[in-house]
C-alpha cells in the first residue's frame, strides 16, 4: 500500500445469514431438535454491501453519504474492524479509533468519575494521563455537579456529553465518526464542529458519515454516496451532494412515510389518523386528519419541521394561530390544515406532529417523524431557509 494511503478497501462485500427460525434458549432447542437444526441449514442472505472501493488518502477528512439502509454503518464497522468482510480486502495504515457508538463501555452503575477512568484506560491511558486531563474532561462535558451520580440516573443528552469528551482525547492517526451530530442540543454540536475545525487544521485522516450535507460540504475534501448498496460516485463533495440530491428528486411534490419504529406516544384521547404534506416552490401545506377517541374539548394539533441535522425550523399549533376547535364529540374527525411560504432551502425535512390537551401539557398524541419530504431548488445554501435573495452589484 503507498506510503500516502491510510486505509484501501478493494472490492469488499458483506453479507448477513438471516435463520428462518429464532431460538431464544437451550431448552427449546432440545425441545424442538429437528426443527432448530433444519433452522440452521435454512436462512436468507442479506447484502449490506456489494464490492466496494476506495482508498482515503493520509491527512483527507473523506465523507461518505448515503440514504437508510444503503451499507454506510455496515462499511465503517468493518472499517473498525467489528465485522469481516464476506469478500475483499481491507488495509488500515495507523492507529484507528471508531466514534461509532458513544458511550460504549460505560457502566450504568459506576458514576460518572469511575466512567470517564474506565473508559480512558479502554481509550489507552493511564491513570496519571486521566488524572491530567480530568478537569478539562468535566468542564467540556459541563457536567461539574454530576460526576458523583451513577450514570444511570444521566439523561441520554448527558451520557453523550461525557462520551464525547472522552472520545476527542484519543490518540488516533485515523477517525472514523458515525453520525455524531444527530444527537446532541445545538450548544453539543457547536463543539462537534469546533472539535472538526480542529481535526481539519492537524491534517488527522477522519472518515466521516453523514446525513448532513451541509457538514459534509464544509468540512471533508472528499466523499463517497452508496446507494443499494453499492458504490454510485467518489469524488469532490458539491459533486456527490448533488448526486445525492437527485436521489430525492421525485420526492419534490410530496412527502413519504417515514420508517417503521418512529417515537409516538400519548393518552390517545385524540389521535393523528393522516398527514399530509404538499410542496411546490411557492408554498407548502400540512394537512392533519385526528379523530377524537373520546368528548374532549379544544385540543390543541399543531406541527414542527426538522432538517436533516435535527434542527428545528419552525412550526405551530391552533393556539398560536387562535384557532379553537371547540369541544369535540367520540368518533368525530377534524381537518386542520396549515399553509405557508416555501423558504425552505434544498434538503430532505422531517415532520413532528402531536395533539395535545386543552392544558398545552398533557400529550393526546405525539408522533416524531410522521411525514418526511424534500425540497429541490436546483441551488444549495449552508442554511436551512432560502428566502429568495436579490443580489445588486454596481
Amino acid at each position: 500500500m503507498s506510503e500516502e494511503i491510510a486505509i484501501k478497501v478493494d472490492n469488499v462485500s458483506k453479507s448477513f445469514k438471516l435463520p428462518h427460525e429464532k431460538v431464544n434458549s437451550v431448552k427449546s432447542i432440545f425441545a424442538h431438535t429437528l426443527r432448530y437444526v433444519a433452522s440452521k441449514r435454512s436462512y436468507e442472505k442479506q447484502h449490506a454491501l456489494k464490492n466496494i472501493s476506495l482508498e482515503v488518502k493520509k491527512g483527507e477528512f473523506f465523507g461518505i453519504v448515503g440514504r437508510n439502509g444503503s451499507g454506510k454503518s455496515t462499511l465503517l464497522k468493518m472499517l473498525a474492524g467489528i465485522y469481516q468482510p464476506s469478500a475483499g480486502n481491507i488495509r488500515v495504515e495507523g492507529k484507528l479509533v471508531p466514534f461509532i457508538e458513544l458511550g460504549v463501555g460505560f457502566n450504568p452503575e459506576l458514576t460518572g468519575k469511575q466512567n470517564v477512568y474506565l473508559n480512558g484506560a479502554l481509550l489507552g491511558f493511564s491513570k496519571k494521563e486521566i488524572d491530567e486531563q480530568y478537569e478539562d474532561i468535566v468542564q467540556f462535558a459541563e457536567l461539574h455537579k454530576f460526576m458523583d451520580q451513577k450514570l444511570k440516573n444521566y439523561s441520554s443528552g448527558m451520557q453523550v456529553r461525557l462520551a464525547f469528551s472522552m472520545a476527542v482525547r484519543a490518540k488516533a492517526d485515523i477517525l472514523l465518526i458515525d453520525e455524531v451530530l444527530a444527537v446532541g442540543d445545538a450548544d453539543f454540536q457547536r463543539k462537534c464542529f469546533d472539535y472538526f475545525k480542529q481535526l481539519k487544521k492537524e491534517h488527522t485522516t477522519v472518515v466521516f458519515v453523514s446525513h448532513n450535507m451541509d457538514a459534509v460540504s464544509e468540512y471533508c475534501d472528499r466523499a463517497m454516496l452508496i446507494e443499494k448498496n453499492q458504490v454510485v460516485k467518489i469524488g469532490a463533495t458539491n459533486e456527490v451532494a448533488e448526486q445525492y440530491l437527485k436521489l430525492f428528486a421525485d420526492n419534490e411534490t410530496k412527502a413519504r412515510a417515514p420508517s417503521d419504529g418512529k417515537s409516538r406516544w400519548g393518552d390517545e384521547a385524540v389521535k393523528v389518523s393522516s398527514i399530509d404534506v404538499s410542496l411546490d416552490s411557492k408554498e407548502i401545506s400540512i394537512k392533519l386528519n385526528i379523530k377524537s377517541n373520546q368528548a374532549i374539548d379544544n385540543p390543541l394539533p399543531g406541527f414542527r419541521i426538522r432538517d436533516a441535522s435535527g434542527k428545528y425550523v419552525t412550526g405551530t399549533n391552533t393556539k398560536i394561530e387562535k384557532k379553537d376547535l371547540g369541544e369535540i364529540s367520540k368518533g368525530m374527525v377534524r381537518q386542520i390544515e396549515w399553509k405557508f411560504p416555501n423558504l425552505l432551502s434544498d434538503g430532505e425535512y422531517m415532520v413532528d406532529v402531536a395533539v395535545l390537551r386543552s392544558d398545552n401539557i398533557t400529550v393526546c398524541d405525539w408522533w416524531d417523524e410522521a411525514a418526511i419530504f424534500r425540497v429541490n431548488k436546483n441551488r444549495h445554501l449552508p442554511y436551512s431557509l432560502d428566502p429568495g435573495f436579490t443580489t445588486t452589484v454596481k
